[in-house]
């Protein structure tokens, strides 16, 4: 017998994706609008003049964010330069051997090295040679945190125990207790797909989001612990409470940051990936909207190996459950049903 009630439900339900789907594509940048991982007004002239083969940009821009000590912008710019080396590195090379002792240049080049092995399959003992790069590249600036970022992805990699590990995020955070980055590290060493759990992984990135300065992303620190909950499995059970917090401690670091500003765009799109997972779809949808045409491949690489169009169709989804929910006939101020008349 045909239940009713369930036909009644699923074509409520689709009238309401076609009455409110367009509608809320306001503050949503079209499809052909977003762009993956795209750099920011500082680092953009840098990628462009590497891809001339030049590199006094990218030397000054890194020689700038040392002398300021601007060490988060410093670590996104050689991560950055990092993966146009990757396919394009005759500029890298020209800078190292012109200026060898650069500690800029020693930077880029361990980050690159890292990179460059993590995924052969023989890689803790690639990564192992690696190791006197990163040592140059801290000798480079001693105040540096960013050499000592790289080093704590080095152990992860060479598979180095607790010890060891310790002792290198000892130094790290000497240099920049607050450092997002070698947060980040941290907590990748800990999750349960390395050599930790997801318990571990989560009471470090409370506590550490809770010594955070305001407006810091490691204040965002726990939705990364619950991503990693959400997509590596695992027998512990993490409460659904646990997950939301770290979820509305995100939204509020999130809100702290202009709409469409690329140094938040990462958090912002791991934040939404987590949104999703949880069915907290107009908090998800408002979080697209933050985010406007910055996409990142990170988190939509690890469910897809088409990153863009995974972000797309994922915007695409959270519209349609957002439509899904919203009343027919939405009610007046006074209480009653809208009428034509009612403005």
């Amino acid at each position: 017998m045909v239940d009713t009630m369930a036909l009644l439900r699923a074509f409520i339900r689709t009238a309401r994706m076609v009455k409110n789907t367009s509608r809320l594509a306001a503050g949503l940048p079209a499809d052909d609008e977003v762009l993956l991982d795209a750099p920011d007004e500082r680092l953009a002239p840098a990628l462009v003049a590497a891809a001339r083969g030049e590199y006094d940009i990218a030397a000054k821009l890194l020689a700038a964010t040392r002398e300021a000590a601007e060490w988060e912008n410093r670590d996104r710019y050689a991560h950055g330069l990092a993966v146009f080396a990757r396919t394009r590195d005759g500029w890298l090379q020209t800078w190292q051997s012109e200026s060898p002792h650069d500690p800029d240049a020693l930077l880029v080049k361990a980050e690159l090295a890292v990179r460059r092995w993590w995924e052969s399959p023989a890689r803790a003992e690639l990564l192992r040679e690696v190791g006197p790069l990163i040592g140059a590249a801290a000798e480079g600036d001693p105040r540096d945190p960013v050499p000592w970022r790289i080093a704590l992805d080095h152990a992860r990699g060479t598979n180095a125990g607790h010890t060891e590990f310790e002792q290198l995020w000892t130094e790290a955070v000497r240099r920049s207790p607050h450092h997002y980055g070698c947060h980040v590290a941290a907590l990748k060493y800990l999750s349960a797909a390395w050599y930790g759990s997801h318990r571990e992984c989560f009471d470090f990135a409370e506590r550490a989001a809770q010594d955070a300065l305001p407006g810091s992303l490691v204040q965002a620190l726990p939705v990364r612990a619950a991503f990693a909950y959400l997509t590596e499995g695992g027998r512990a059970v993490i409460p659904r409470e646990r997950l939301d917090e770290a979820a509305d401690l995100a939204i509020a670091v999130s809100a702290a940051y202009a709409p469409a500003d690329p140094w938040p765009a990462e958090v912002r799109n791991l934040l939404t990936y987590v949104l999703i997972r949880l069915e907290r779809w107009q908090d998800a949808l408002d979080q697209l909207r933050l985010i406007g045409p910055y996409a990142t491949s990170f988190p939509w690489d690890r469910v897809s190996d088409d990153p863009l169009g995974q972000f797309l169709e994922l915007r695409d989804g959270v519209r349609l459950e957002v439509a899904s929910i919203i009343p027919l006939h939405p009610r007046s101020e006074r209480g009653g049903r809208a009428r034509s008349g009612d403005h």
